[in-house]
């Protein structure tokens, strides 16, 4: 009794089964039919779109289509503005080992052409090595000129080189004095040596920064008045142009901070206005830096150095000595005295005397605020060029 039903309990849940899946392709038939054969436009557009429009429609396969996306064009316009004026430059060096092994030691760095006539511009330590070096640059186009070493900064990780030609494509000079934080920004160079006129977009993630750079050869030097960008910058990209979206070079890329010894989106570049006073003189003295100074050794002033001695300030710039016959030796500072600001502009961690001074003019005037003791003036300073000894 109980097998009979359980198999018309089974019989019936398959006939169900089945009168639904015959009742399902009975009414998908029905309704392809119906809309078929509807004349209402809506009906018609739909036929013609699947390609049923006619006695011989097929169904109508899709036409493969190129989409051109639109990008902004401020980032492509920039690069194709300056790439032309970035080189790479190489570097070779003739070393003998302790067996009086002769052999060649190459590197690289980066660079970029400042006038017409072959000056271009890059880094100290691109072009620091001694001994028997030989240097060239490769342009943009591909071609290849021997360069020399014009001059190199005393106070800065800057240095000109020349190469023999004309009608070369200079770059635009911007400020970097105008730039904001969170401005884009572009880094263009020879990274690792290897991948010629790279380019690298990111932000200014700071102003006015202040490092102590290692060489690898365990030198170091103080470099202040700093853009900090998150544009990768890597080995090989030291002496390139920092550009804006206007195609104009605000930076010279010099430094990164990194643990891993390649970028870690911690990059420097030495502001342009910092040094634009020397690149002035560069041009106007045919590649030869010459710097304003005012003749004193002096430490920078923190709260660490105001402790140690004892000072009555946590800024400016405590002299230590005076050069004999200097512009500060002439206008009365003398050792200890520590000089506050100049023109006004407080001295700084950040704002170094050696930056400030870089920003005026051999033959200018300016007013110092000096400190001596408890006493405050304010003298006239006239600078003159820094020695070539210096």
């Amino acid at each position: 009794m109980e097998t009979t039903r359980s198999s018309r309990t089974i019989f019936v849940i398959t006939a169900i089964a089945v009168a639904s899946l015959l009742f399902g392709c009975i009414g998908g038939v029905t309704g392809f039919v119906l809309l078929s054969s509807s004349d209402r436009p809506f009906v018609q557009k739909i036929r013609q779109s699947v390609g049923l429009d006619g006695d011989n429609a097929q169904v109508q396969v899709p036409v493969k289509q190129t989409v051109t996306l639109q990008e902004n064009s401020a980032l492509t316009d920039a690069v194709d503005k300056v790439l032309p004026s970035v080189v790479a430059v190489s570097v070779k060096q003739e070393v003998v080992d302790f067996f009086g092994n002769r052999s060649v030691r190459s590197g690289g760095g980066s660079g970029f052409i400042l006038t017409s006539n072959g000056l271009i511009v890059t880094n100290r330590h691109v072009v620091s090595q001694a001994g028997s070096t030989t240097y060239s640059v490769v342009l943009n186009d591909g071609r290849v000129l021997d360069a020399v070493v014009k001059s190199v900064d005393p106070r800065n990780d800057l240095a000109i080189l020349k190469v023999e030609g004309s009608s070369l494509p200079a770059v635009e000079l911007g400020s970097s004095d105008a730039l904001k934080v969170g401005q884009t920004v572009l880094a263009i160079g020879n990274p690792l040596g290897e991948f010629r006129n790279s380019v690298t977009s990111g932000i200014v993630s700071g102003t006015q920064r202040s490092i102590s750079p290692s060489d690898g050869a365990g030198s170091s030097e103080n470099l202040t008045d700093l853009i900090q960008t998150d544009a990768a910058i890597n080995p090989g990209n030291s002496g390139g142009p920092l550009v804006n979206l206007a195609g104009q070079v605000v930076g010279i890329n010099t430094a990164i901070a990194s643990r891993s010894g390649g970028s870690d989106g911690v990059g420097f570049a030495i502001a342009l206005d910092s040094v634009s006073n020397v690149l002035k003189n560069v041009v106007k003295n045919g590649g030869e830096i010459i710097r304003p100074y005012i003749g004193v050794s002096y430490q920078q002033i923190t709260a660490a150095v105001k402790t140690q001695r004892n000072l009555p300030v946590e800024y400016g710039a405590y002299v230590q000595s005076v050069a004999n016959e200097s512009p500060a030796a002439k206008a009365g500072i003398k050792a200890d005295d520590i000089i506050l600001s100049v023109n006004g502009e407080k001295i700084t961690e950040n704002y170094s005397l050696i930056a400030s001074l870089a920003r005026l003019d051999v033959g200018q005037e300016v007013s110092l605020t000096v400190r001596t003791g408890t006493d405050e003036r304010t003298i006239k300073v006239q600078l003159e060029a820094l020695p070539k000894s210096s």
